[in-house]
């Protein structure tokens, strides 16, 4: 397949996004067999699409969503939710007892997103950890730019709440998203 113009190759596409891609879907689906599984028919997808998209387009979100859509029709599918929040679950330099902690941590803070309602939840994985811009998260979602904050920000704030009412656990590398909307 040949380049229109300023439109990349698709394989430079796949090389430059595969390994977020798929820790997203990682993130999405836990399940390693599943991602990978994801990944390959989102590409396959986006590969018998890409002819048909614009030159202007935002490729990276494009992806994304693409795959977000392909793990969601897998989830529904498998009646299973679940957001892994850290691809390294024990620091092996802390004592056992703070390894613990930290896990115990990780669990409350991810039972708490998946509770949140489905945009919310898909938008702060999208905005926290794959790090997409709200534009990004926008074209990803299929809503305004504005109802991508408004979803990062609601989902933020529950989260906040949760945790101040069961005062147990702080919310780790959440706090800067406080602003913008409200």
């Amino acid at each position: 397949m040949g380049a229109s113009n300023n439109k990349p190759l698709f394989d430079i596409l796949v090389d430059a996004h595969a390994a977020e891609i798929y820790r997203y879907l990682w993130r999405m689906l836990q399940n390693e067999q599943d991602a990978e599984d994801c990944l390959q028919e989102a590409f396959l997808k986006s590969y018998l699409a890409y002819d048909r998209l614009d030159e202007s387009a935002n490729y990276r979100a494009w992806l994304y969503r693409i795959a977000g859509n392909t793990a969601r029709t897998r989830l529904s599918g498998k009646l299973r939710t679940g957001i892994l929040l850290s691809d390294e679950l024990a620091d092996p330099a802390l004592p056992i007892e703070q390894q613990a902690q930290n896990q115990q941590q990780l669990e409350a803070v991810k039972n708490a997103i998946e509770a949140l309602p489905h945009k919310q939840r898909e938008a702060l994985i999208l905005r926290k950890y794959q790090e997409l811009s709200y534009e990004e998260i926008s074209t990803v979602l299929d809503t305004s730019v504005e109802g991508a904050r408004a979803n990062v920000y609601q989902g933020l704030k529950k989260l906040r709440a949760q945790f101040e009412r069961a005062d147990s656990v702080a919310v780790p590398n959440l706090a800067e998203e406080s602003s913008g909307v409200g």
